[in-house]
């Protein structure tokens, strides 16, 4: 029997919290074992009820969502932590991320992509939704002279974070040097790079390369 995903939720607005609660619990492995409507209580929560992943907002009285992660990261995290924001500021997401968060949403694609951070966060990866994700990229890529304008490829078997990946890779981007741009570990950045070998049966960089070019991810 597949062990359930313990779930708390954090957020001022108990309607949200009733909201996100009432999707999730349709999810046969997952439990939402709990919810915070300040920030101060969120540590003792989590660590009281065994979470496996926070569902945090950045708006909370009394101690906010960056304190919170801050006081995760002093402590030492006793859950996952995805982020659910209004904003979409890259200074901040970029900081979130340092401090140690898995992932980042914003409220208006939640309810379309709350359950799929969910499990990629359960698999060990980071996720940011798509509007979060393509504005990382093009900030990174607009003064690029290398780059076309990214656009994903379609029918492509590679997911959009996989065609980043492959396009900075194909730039001699290093895996620290990913990971950074990304805003994601080097061990993700890693595991990202072996599916790629494995899903276009690539025997090394050139056929990457090759790949990013036929595909208008760069200019030859």
């Amino acid at each position: 029997m597949k062990t359930k995903i313990r779930i708390h939720l954090a957020d001022d607005h108990q309607i949200l919290i009733d909201g996100i609660s009432t999707l999730l619990q349709t999810i046969p492995n997952y439990e939402v074992v709990g919810f915070s409507l300040n920030g101060s209580t969120i540590y003792d929560d989590v660590t009281n009820n065994k979470s496996d992943i926070l569902i945090l907002d950045i708006n909370m009285p009394e101690k906010d969502g960056i304190e919170v992660i801050k006081e995760f990261a002093e402590k030492g995290f006793p859950c996952k932590v995805i982020i659910l924001s209004s904003y979409d500021d890259l200074k901040l997401i970029k900081e979130i991320m340092k401090l140690g968060a898995s992932g980042y949403l914003t409220k208006q694609c939640a309810g379309e992509n709350i359950v799929e951070a969910i499990e990629a966060i359960s698999r060990g990866e980071e996720y940011f939704c798509k509007p979060v994700r393509e504005k990382i990229f093009n900030s990174f890529t607009k003064n690029n002279p290398k780059l076309n304008k990214y656009e994903p490829v379609s029918n492509s078997i590679l997911t959009g974070r996989e065609l980043e990946i492959i396009t900075l890779i194909s730039l001699e981007y290093s895996g620290k040097e990913i990971s950074e741009q990304l805003f994601i570990s080097t061990n993700t950045v890693e595991t990202h790079r072996k599916n790629i070998m494995k899903k276009l049966k690539a025997k090394n960089t050139i056929s990457i390369v090759k790949y990013a070019i036929k595909n208008n991810l760069i200019k030859s």
